[in-house]
């Protein structure tokens, strides 16, 4: 983790997304929280209390304080594209949640928007930024593996059946697990496949009417340079595939094998969406029931589920502490340090862009394509066909 002067960040948007970055830009050294804006008046005041800093109700007001560099756009999928053009127009930097946007257009304009300002757009969290699949990848570009032939990558959580708002549960609003999940999958294996994809096969499955959205997937990716992958997801909250990651969850800590149906098991009592939705915000940041997280760091990186990578001369296994090699004639298994501070890889490109002006992987351009394989995945699943994208 390199070291530098502060970026002065501000929020737009304090809800489930900030929650999670909220441990890294408290701990990395190289961010500072300047100020926030929400629509909820209890998150503004917590975040008042924690940071002594100023809250708006809105963007623009946010936008126009002068000790703000860059803005986090953590708000609600279908703002994206406006609150980026607000930042924008005001001269801040720009990270931006994934998914970037529900459309192609509106990337476009994303794009547009940050290059006319002359500010950096770097899109994330996604968990193509976790340390063990950057390890992958250099393992992968040292070449003593080979090329890349074949990556599948697995992941059965409980998604659906976390607190959702109405739109959650909407595809046509952002819902479901293609924009929220199949991002983190597409992204991983665009990284470890260096190269473009060119066709898309898709099926998806909705399988509960009182979650009328997309809740499991199962895809086949052709890329440019003749690779292909297979990505597979299910969030209905039976089978837990960090089983197979020594139990370790998704943010790089324990998990308890005991606590098998508990998402579901807490929805049960749910009368309507609106008590869902309460919940939900009850438990944000600011509400009644929020918990902050725990301080101490995850001894474990953060990850998206099994990853295996089929090259010419070795097959690659991603873990939550490291590679697992598998060659010709023997294995071995690269160990990574403990992260220093969680999620640290987002604050790397995001300083290294504002800071050193060095170009970041995870930037407009990059995250539009990984929107149109998302995009390519629903209509192939709609449509029942192959559908094909151009490479570059």
């Amino acid at each position: 983790m390199s070291s530098g002067r502060k970026i002065r960040l501000g929020v737009a948007g304090l809800g489930r997304a900030f929650t999670l970055m909220l441990p890294t830009f408290v701990q990395d050294p190289r961010v500072r929280l300047v100020a926030a804006c929400d629509p909820r008046e209890a998150a503004r005041a917590q975040f008042a209390r924690d940071f002594s800093a100023p809250v708006y109700a809105d963007i623009e007001a946010l936008a126009r304080d002068p000790s703000v560099e860059a803005i986090y756009v953590a708000s609600p999928h279908q703002f994206h594209a406006e609150h980026t053009a607000v930042a924008a127009r005001h001269g801040k930097h720009v990270l931006v949640e994934k998914p970037m946007a529900l459309t192609l257009a509106e990337c476009d304009a994303m794009i547009a928007d940050c290059r006319v300002a002359g500010v950096h757009l770097v899109i994330g969290h996604c968990h193509s930024f976790d340390a063990p699949y950057r390890m992958l990848r250099d393992v992968i570009a040292g070449g003593s593996v080979g090329a890349v032939r074949m990556i599948h990558a697995v992941n059965y959580t409980d998604f659906l059946y976390r607190p959702r708002r109405p739109e959650e549960l909407q595809t046509e609003a952002g819902g479901g697990v293609v924009f929220s999940q199949a991002a983190h999958q597409v992204d991983i294996v665009r990284v470890l496949a260096s190269s473009a994809v060119v066709r898309v096969r898709a099926i998806t499955g909705a399988w509960d009417a009182r979650r009328p959205t997309e809740g499991a997937y199962a895809v086949l990716l052709w890329f440019a340079n003749g690779a292909f992958a297979t990505l597979t997801y299910s969030g209905y909250g039976h089978f837990d595939s960090d089983e197979w990651c020594d139990w370790t969850g998704e943010m790089g800590t324990a998990k308890r094998p005991e606590d098998h149906g508990r998402a579901r098991r807490r929805l049960a009592g749910m009368p309507d969406a609106l008590e869902e939705a309460r919940l939900k915000s009850e438990s944000t940041y600011g509400g009644p029931s929020y918990v902050p997280a725990v301080a101490d760091n995850p001894s474990q990186h953060q990850h998206f589920g099994p990853i295996i990578v089929s090259c010419d001369r070795a097959d690659l296994r991603a873990m939550p502490d490291g590679v697992w090699v598998y060659g010709d004639s023997r294995q071995e298994r690269l160990l990574l340090p403990p992260p220093p501070v969680p999620r640290y890889e987002v604050i790397d490109e995001l300083h290294a862009a504002i800071v050193d002006a060095v170009q970041p992987l995870h930037d407009g351009p990059w995250a539009r394509a990984t929107l149109e394989v998302c995009l390519a995945l629903l209509r192939s699943a709609r449509e029942g066909c192959d559908v094909e994208l151009l490479a570059g």
